[in-house]
């Protein structure tokens, strides 16, 4: 099968969401201008499990358009637009996923596409290199390595690693600065807010807002939640990330605590049951719940069905659980991503530069034979990407002088 998709007839309404998108990436449409007439990747087969929306589409057109076959699952059934699946078929992309698929669905997906014997992956979450790993174990000696694009995922890998599971060289693209410095932190920061407003229509602003973890994602969201007049509440297991939340600002207590107070809870922990049963037992009439770590396990969904009188749908992307007591909580986005389950997920200027990174990582991996395990994004890969922006911005960078760069290197003043 060459394709898994809703309707091949959405197409235009998809490409119109690609144009868009494109304007606005000038660091790919650069790259792009560099590379298709080489087309480095010519005879490679890549295999990626990534969000289907616009953003990746103009990635996965680029990374075709430098020749290679590639073959795309979605890495959420709620953030995969079959406009955007259409049109991405239309342009020579083998894509498997449609908006709303089953567990089930997902993973044949996901099967479908690592059948091609892929060279080199791309993966959101590391589903793909584990479903490998375990289900296409005679596949690993034809992988030459790929690259991850979330904290999520890079935990996964990094333990992979060391329990020697890994077979092949995976790219952090997450760790790089480029990525953590402003996709995790003003990308998430903006996208979540805006799930979070698009779906509720509520204010933002007198609210008292709990944000689990304070990552570089749980930083960005904390910032544009203050920043939009919200009071903000953190929940950390880190005592230096602790620290930080009380030293910008914010009140820093535990979930058990911060449970009777909170009107909007946010998880960003990439952890599992971050609010559970005894949380939800003292949480007020009316509090919002939603996620955004990476996969929809930090919210129990478990214990809010068990509690629960009746489950309704009250608005797009809400599930109501009437609890026994006559309580009523909120829950966004089937407690998935709620900036891709319930919006357009990062801005399109953010994505610009991981996805740059996720090509540029492609790239290295085609040209270098690397060591099973997971490897940081090389630093000059890290450098040209954010150079190759500033230039489109009309920024120029200062450059120090011969002296200069002797003083930095010497000991002696």
């Amino acid at each position: 099968m060459e394709n898994r998709i809703a309707d091949v007839n959405l197409a235009p309404a998809g490409m119109k969401k690609i144009t868009w998108a494109w304007q606005f990436m000038p660091v790919l449409r650069t790259l792009s201008k560099d590379y298709v007439p080489k087309a480095p990747l010519h005879g490679l087969k890549l295999a990626a499990c990534l969000h289907l929306e616009a953003k990746t589409a103009c990635l996965l057109i680029t990374l075709h358009k430098l020749g290679a076959e590639v073959w795309a699952a979605g890495s959420n059934p709620l953030s995969t637009q079959d406009d955007v699946c259409a049109a991405l078929v239309e342009k020579g992309v083998h894509v498997f996923s449609h908006y709303g698929m089953s567990t089930k669905e997902y993973y044949d997906n996901l099967r479908s596409v690592l059948r091609i014997a892929p060279d080199i992956i791309i993966d959101d979450g590391a589903d793909l290199v584990a479903t490998l790993h375990t289900e296409f174990p005679q596949l690993i000696s034809l992988v030459r390595g790929g690259s991850e694009e979330t904290t999520t995922g890079v935990k996964r890998l990094k333990a992979m690693e060391e329990d020697g599971t890994l077979k092949f060289p995976m790219i952090a693209v997450n760790d790089a600065y480029s990525k953590y410095l402003f996709d995790n932190r003003y990308g998430t920061g903006q996208s979540v807010m805006d799930g979070l407003m698009r779906t509720t229509n509520m204010l933002i602003a007198g609210k008292r807002v709990v944000v689990a973890g304070y990552g570089w994602c749980g930083r960005g969201v904390a910032m544009r939640a203050q920043s939009m007049g919200a009071s903000v509440i953190v929940v950390e297991v880190d005592p230096h990330r602790a620290f930080e939340a009380l030293m910008d600002g914010h009140q820093v207590m535990n979930m058990e605590e911060a449970a009777s107070l909170g009107d909007i809870f946010l998880t960003l922990t990439g952890n599992t049951q971050v609010i559970r049963k005894e949380h939800f037992q003292h949480m007020k009439s009316g509090a919002i719940l939603a996620n955004a770590g990476h996969f929809d396990v930090e919210i129990s969904k478990r214990d809010l069905s068990e509690m629960a009188r009746s489950i309704e749908s009250t608005r797009q992307n809400i599930e109501t659980y009437e609890l026994r007591d006559g309580r009523f909580l909120h829950l966004l986005g089937e407690g998935r991503l709620v900036n891709l389950a319930c919006a357009d997920g990062h801005p399109i200027e953010i994505m610009d530069l991981s996805f740059a990174l996720q090509l540029e990582s492609a790239l290295h991996i085609s040209r270098i034979s690397l060591p099973a395990g997971v490897h940081p994004v090389p630093e000059e890969i890290d450098r040209s990407v954010m150079e190759v922006k500033l230039a489109s911005l009309g920024i120029s960078l200062e450059k120090l002088t011969e002296e200069q760069e002797l003083y930095m290197k010497s000991w002696e003043e």
